[in-house]
Order: structure tokens, then sequence, then C-alpha cells
């Protein structure tokens, strides 16, 4: 179990936002390479990466905050965000990125994403973003008309490394992460499955720690942290605790 702390960029800055709304974005550091420190300082080992104003433009904006950020700190990072051809994939895997999250792409074109895969085994996730049990689009402004669990099985074959599952209603809104919908995805699927969306608590963190949970490869935090909901390093005690265990 991983916990990993998110970085959201838009206009060069780390923002959450409310349900996926880019009018609704909240601007927590204008240096996302300090708040990129500042979590590994806190003993994060692995960051989530998101450039949000890429999801929307079908390409990298935020290239130079991520460049920043991949010379700030050592640890891992996956990249999501404006990934939609192998140019991009290359490049920021070249760039040191760990793994390279696509999403749109998965939709509209299922062989990228297992060429990609093939290409860069152990190096490519799939994002799932999902709207009332379908997937969204084009950074969730739009629908489609495909359900989480049917995308997932399409890539079972594919060698992907990871499926990052968002719930787009309870994504900064710290409702809870929809444990139920997440655990249902990741018996339906080989492949890894990542909570995201909601996580609003150490409470939520304990509850990744209870024996229905242990299929899942970890959970994506981003508002708690920055409002202090959450304390970092009572959350991956917490997480490493259950390694242990």
């Amino acid at each position: 179990m991983i916990l990993f702390p998110a970085i959201d960029l838009k206009n060069g800055e780390c923002v959450r936002l409310l349900r996926g709304d880019m009018a609704q974005a909240t601007v927590f550091s204008t240096d996302p390479a300090a708040q990129a420190r500042a979590f590994a300082e806190q003993g994060f080992e692995y960051l989530h990466v998101v450039d949000l104003d890429g999801a929307f433009a079908g390409e990298p904006v935020n290239a130079d905050a991520v460049r920043r950020i991949l010379s700030a700190v050592t640890v891992k990072m996956q990249l999501g965000g404006g990934v939609r051809d192998m140019k991009t994939v290359r490049g920021w895997l070249e760039s040191g990125v760990t793994r390279v999250i696509i999403g749109t792409a998965a939709v509209h074109d299922p062989d990228f994403v297992r060429e990609a895969a093939r290409l860069y085994p152990g190096r490519i996730a799939v994002g799932i973003d999902a709207h009332e049990g379908r997937v969204a689009v084009e950074g969730w402004a739009k629908t489609s008309n495909i359900s989480a669990p049917d995308l997932g099985r399409r890539f079972e074959d594919a060698g992907v490394a990871a499926i990052i599952y968002t719930d787009i209603s309870r994504d900064g809104a710290l409702t809870g992460l929809n444990i139920a919908s997440t655990i249902a995805l990741a018996e339906a699927l080989a492949i890894p499955v990542i909570a995201s969306g909601g996580l609003a608590s150490i409470e939520d963190v304990r509850r990744l720690t209870e024996p229905d949970c242990a299929r899942l490869a970890g959970a994506i935090t981003g508002r708690a942290l920055y409002d202090g909901r959450l304390d970092p390093r009572e959350a991956l005690a917490l997480i490493r605790s259950r390694a242990v265990a």
C-alpha cells in the first residue's frame, strides 16, 4: 500500500479542484518544486502529479513545473494529464518520471495504451475517472458511455502497471474514499488498483489498513494534506504498520 501525495498543476501552481471543476480551484502553493520537497521531507516516497491544464489541452502545458519538481526531489513520480501520444510518454519517462498515467486516450485509443505498456513495461498506468459509474474524459469535461470495470478489462493482458480509480463526485470534497466501488473494481481486475478522490482524515487511512482493502495498491491524498486535516507522518506510520503486519 502506497500513500501518494497529490500535486495538481494549474497555471504553474499547486491547486485542488472541487469535483474536477476548474472554476473551483484553490491555490495551495505557487512553488510546486518546494511543495514536492516538503512532501519528500515528510517521508512520502512516491508523488502523484497531474497537469490539469494539459488534461484539457490534450498535451503537456505545465511541463516547466514538472521539470522543476523532477530536479527538486529524488522520490518517484507518477504523472498524468495531456498524455495522448507516444512522444509524450517517451519524453516524460526519459526525463525521469517513474510512471506515466494515460487517461482520455485509454478510452479513445486503447491500442496506444497497449503499445506504450509493451514498450515500457511496468511504467504505464491507466487513469479511470468515473462519474456515476461512467468514465469521464478530457479533463472530466465529458462523460463516455463505458463503465470503469469495462475499461479496465480492456487492458487486463496489456501489462499495465496500475489503474488509478477516481470517484469524481468525491474528489476534493473531503467526503471519504469510495471504498466499495474501488474494492469492486479491484476484485474485477488483475491489475493493481489505486484509490483516489475524497480521502479526508486519518480514519480514511485507517480504513485502508483493514483486511478487505488488502487488494488495493495504494491511495492518493490531496486537499486533506494541504489544509492540515491529515497529519502526513501519522498517516505514513499507519500505512507502514500494515506492511509490517
